[in-house]
C-alpha cells in the first residue's frame, strides 16, 4: 500500500515551469502537448518510442495477469469452487465481459476529467492491489477454497471481490494505455506521424509477449506448484510493470482532458431538436465554427462539414435568438465540429454492432476450447502440456504473422491499391471475420472427431479417462483464431482510435474493448439459452448440447450455431463498411476554422449584418 500511494504521489506531483528557460519553436510538440507538470513537450526530450515502450509495458503486464488468470479460471471454479461446467463457462464470461465493460467508465475519466496519465496511474494500483487480494484468496488458510471441502459464502465472496476489483482496476488501463501512447506522437510531424501508423501493429506483438509468457510460463507454475505461484507471479510483474511505468514519467507527453464527451454529444441533440423547424444553408461559411483563439482546446482538429445526418447540422446554424444572445449558449449553438464529433460516433456504430458475434466466438477459447483439450491426450515426449498453455499457439500465430503483415504484406498491398495501410481498416476486419467463421466452424469438425474417438473406446459414461486423441487436433482452431486476431482484432483498435474524435480517442478505444465484453455476455447468454432449450428437449443426458460428460454433451451443435450467426453477421458487416464514411480531417487543421465567429461583443454584430445581408 506505500508503494501504491507514493507511486500515486509522484503522478499529481507538479514543477512549476520556469518561463526564463528558453525553449526553440522547431522543438515545441505542435499539437500543445505538455509533460506530466504541465509543462510544454519538447520534440527532442519526450514521446515517440523511448516513451512508448514504457506504456507498452504496462498493458504487457496487465495482459500476463489477465491470461495467467483467465486461461485456467474456468478449470478454478470447477475444480476449487465446485462449480459445475455451464455455471463456470458463464461466471467467466461475465468476469470477463465485466472487465472488457469497465474500460468505457476508465475512457470517459481519462477523456474527460482526470487526463489519461492520471487515469492509468490510479487504476495501475487498483490492478496491483487486486492482484494481491487474489493471489490472498488462493493461499491463506480460511480465506482459500478446499479441493475436497464445501465451499462457504466467505470463501467464493472474497474471491469474487477480488476479480470483479481486478476488473475495474482493468478499466482505467485498458482504455487509455493505446490512447496515451498514441498521445506520444505527433502528428503534425510527418516522421512521427509515419512511425505512429505501425504503432499499433507493434503494440499488438508486446501484448502477445506478455499473452505468450502468461500461458507458457505461468500456467505450467500453476499447474505444477499450485494456484499460489501462478497467481502470485502474475502479481509480482504487475509491481514491476508500475514502477516502471512511473520511473519514465520524464519522457511522457499529456493532453489536457477535453471534458465530459457525453456533454458535447448530449449538447448537439438537445441544439437540432430546438432547431427542429429550421432549415440547413448549404453554404458551409453560414454554420458556426469557432476560431483558433476561441477554442478550447487547441489539439483538437476541426472537422470539415460531411454529408450525412444533416438534422445534426441543425445545431450549428446560427439563428436570430442565436445572434440576439451576446455570448452563445452551447445547448442552443454547437460548432461545426462537435456536430461532426456526433456524426463520427453515430457512424462507427453499426461497425461495433457487427464485430459482437466475432466476440462470442474469441469467448470460447477461455471456456469450451479449454473443456475439449483437458479431455484429450496432451504429452509431448513425456511433458504434459496443460490445456490452458494451448492458448500459447494463438500468441505464436500472432508473434509470427503481425511482424510479416507489417514488414511485407503492407508495402506489397500498398502498391497495388495506393492506401498507405495496405488495407483499408475495415477490409482488414471483414478479412478477420471470414478467417473467424472458418475457425469456429473447423473446431466444430474437430469436436464432432472427438466425440466418435470417445464413442468408439466407449468413453461415453467414463468422462474422466483420456480420450485417445491427440490434442494437437485443436491446433488448427487456435492457430485461425491467432491469424483472426492478427487481422480483426488490430483492425478494430487502429479502427476506433482512428475513426474516434480527437477529444474521445480513449472512448474510441473502449468502443473496441466493449466489443470484447459485449460478446463475452452475448456468449453467456447463449449458453444459458441452450442449457434451458436442449436440457428440456426429450429430457435425455444425450440431448443436453452442454453437460459436465463432455462425452455426452455436444458442443459441436453449439460451435455450429456460432458458424451460422458469424455468417449471418458477415453479411450485415459487408453491407455496414460499404455504407461507411472515413473521416475526413482535410484541409482544416489546428488553428482552422470555418464559418461565422460570433463569440464577442463585435463579431455579433458583424455575423448579425452578414445574416440580414443574405437575406
Amino acid at each position: 500500500m506505500a508503494a501504491a500511494a507514493a507511486a500515486a504521489a509522484a503522478a499529481v506531483e507538479e514543477k512549476k515551469f520556469s518561463s526564463d528557460e528558453f525553449v526553440e519553436p522547431d522543438d515545441l510538440v505542435s499539437n500543445n502537448a505538455t509533460d506530466v507538470w504541465n509543462r510544454p513537450s519538447r520534440k527532442s526530450t519526450s514521446g515517440n518510442w523511448k516513451a512508448c515502450w514504457l506504456i507498452f509495458g504496462c498493458e504487457v503486464c496487465e495482459r500476463v495477469a489477465y491470461y495467467a488468470i483467465s486461461s485456467n479460471l474456468a478449470n478454478y471454479l470447477f475444480q476449487q469452487l465446485h462449480e459445475n461446467r455451464a455455471d463456470a463457462a458463464t461466471n467467466v464470461n461475465n468476469w470477463s465481459g465485466t472487465l472488457f465493460l469497465t474500460p468505457l467508465l476508465g475512457a470517459f475519466l481519462g477523456d474527460a476529467f482526470l487526463g489519461r496519465y492520471l487515469t492509468l496511474s490510479i487504476f495501475l494500483c487498483i490492478y496491483l492491489m487486486a492482484l494481491v487480494l487474489v493471489t490472498m484468496s488462493v493461499s491463506v488458510p480460511g480465506i482459500k477454497a478446499e479441493q475436497n471441502q464445501p465451499v462457504s459464502s466467505i470463501q467464493s465472496g472474497f474471491f469474487y471481490f477480488a476479480l470483479y476489483l481486478m476488473a475495474l482496476g482493468a478499466g482505467g488501463i485498458k482504455p487509455n494505455v493505446t490512447s496515451f501512447a498514441g498521445d506520444q506522437f505527433d502528428e503534425e510531424d510527418p516522421q512521427e506521424s509515419k512511425r505512429k501508423m505501425s504503432f499499433l501493429n507493434w503494440w499488438f506483438v508486446s501484448i502477445s509477449s506478455g499473452n505468450l509468457f502468461s500461458v507458457s510460463v505461468l500456467v505450467y507454475i500453476q499447474v505444477t506448484y499450485g494456484w499460489t505461484w501462478g497467481w502470485g507471479g502474475a502479481a509480482a510483474v504487475v509491481a514491476l510493470a508500475t514502477l516502471l511505468f512511473f520511473s519514465g514519467r520524464s519522457n511522457y507527453r499529456t493532453q489536457k482532458p477535453a471534458g465530459s464527451p457525453f456533454t458535447r454529444v448530449a449538447q448537439v441533440l438537445v441544439a437540432a431538436t430546438r432547431k427542429w423547424n429550421v432549415s440547413v444553408p448549404d453554404d458551409d461559411e453560414k454554420l458556426y465554427e469557432l476560431s483558433d483563439k476561441e477554442a478550447q482546446f487547441p489539439h483538437i482538429r476541426k472537422l470539415p462539414r460531411s454529408k450525412e445526418f444533416t438534422f445534426l447540422e441543425k445545431a450549428a446554424v446560427v439563428s436570430e435568438k442565436d445572434l440576439q444572445s451576446k455570448e452563445v449558449k452551447p445547448w442552443s449553438l454547437c460548432p461545426v465540429t462537435q456536430v461532426e464529433e456526433v456524426k463520427l460516433l453515430v457512424r462507427v456504430m453499426p461497425i461495433w454492432f457487427t464485430n459482437l458475434i466475432f466476440s462470442s466466438v474469441f469467448a470460447q477459447v477461455g471456456t469450451f476450447f479449454l473443456n475439449q483439450g483437458d479431455t484429450m491426450e496432451r504429452h509431448l515426449g513425456r511433458f504434459q502440456i496443460p490445456a490452458a498453455s494451448f492458448p500459447l499457439f494463438i500468441t505464436l500465430t500472432i508473434c509470427i504473422i503481425l511482424p510479416l503483415y507489417d514488414r511485407y504484406f503492407v508495402p506489397f498491398a500498398r502498391r497495388i491499391t495506393g492506401n498507405e495501410r495496405g488495407i483499408t481498416m475495415l477490409q482488414r476486419i471483414g478479412i478477420g471475420q471470414v478467417i473467424s467463421t472458418v475457425s469456429i466452424a473447423i473446431a466444430a469438425l474437430v469436436e464432432m472427431k472427438r466425440l466418435r474417438v470417445a464413442r468408439q473406446h466407449g468413453l461415453l459414461d467414463r468422462p474422466q479417462t483420456t480420450v485417445p486423441m491427440s490434442a494437437f487436433w485443436l491446433l488448427p482452431q487456435y492457430a485461425l483464431t491467432g491469424v483472426c486476431e492478427v487481422f480483426i482484432s488490430v483492425g478494430q483498435n487502429e479502427f476506433f482510435y482512428d475513426q474516434a474524435p480527437d477529444s474521445m480517442r480513449s472512448i474510441g478505444a473502449a468502443l473496441y474493448l466493449s466489443t470484447i465484453s459485449i460478446g463475452s455476455f452475448i456468449s453467456s447468454l447463449l449458453v444459458e439459452m441452450v442449457v434451458k432449450f436442449t436440457s428440456t428437449k426429450g429430457g435425455g443426458v444425450d440431448s443436453n448440447w452442454i453437460n459436465d460428460n463432455l462425452n455426452r454433451a455436444h458442443i459441436d451443435y453449439f460451435y455450429w450455431l456460432l458458424t451460422l450467426l458469424s455468417i449471418i453477421n458477415l453479411g450485415i458487416y459487408v453491407l455496414c463498411a460499404r455504407w461507411y464514411t472515413y473521416k475526413n480531417v482535410g484541409d482544416i487543421g489546428i488553428g482552422s476554422s470555418i464559418g461565422p465567429d460570433i463569440t464577442g461583443t463585435t463579431t455579433m454584430a458583424l455575423a448579425r449584418q452578414s445574416s440580414l445581408e443574405s437575406q
